[in-house]
C-alpha cells in the first residue's frame, strides 16, 4: 500500500489551487455579515459577496462564471 501525501509538491500548481480558492471566497460565496449590512430599512436581503460589496460585482458569481472569467474554459 502506498501512503500519498494527497497535494501536488508543485509549487504552481499550488499557486494556482490557492488564486482559485481566492477567487471563490471573494467571487462566489456569500457572507452572512455582509448581506445582514448592505440590507437597508425595508430592503430585501441580496446575497452578497465581498467582491459585491466593493462595488466589483454586481451579483455572486456561478462556478461556471469563475471558470469562464479565469479562462480556463
Amino acid at each position: 500500500m502506498r501512503l500519498t501525501n494527497a497535494f501536488s509538491k508543485l509549487w504552481r500548481n499550488h499557486e494556482l489551487a490557492f488564486a482559485l480558492q481566492f477567487a471563490f471566497y471573494n467571487f462566489c460565496r456569500p457572507h452572512a455579515t455582509l448581506t445582514d449590512a448592505t440590507a437597508g430599512e425595508g430592503k430585501k436581503k441580496q446575497p452578497t459577496t465581498p467582491a459585491m460589496a466593493t462595488g466589483l460585482e454586481d451579483h455572486p458569481w456561478t462556478l461556471e462564471e469563475l471558470i469562464r472569467n479565469a479562462g480556463m474554459a
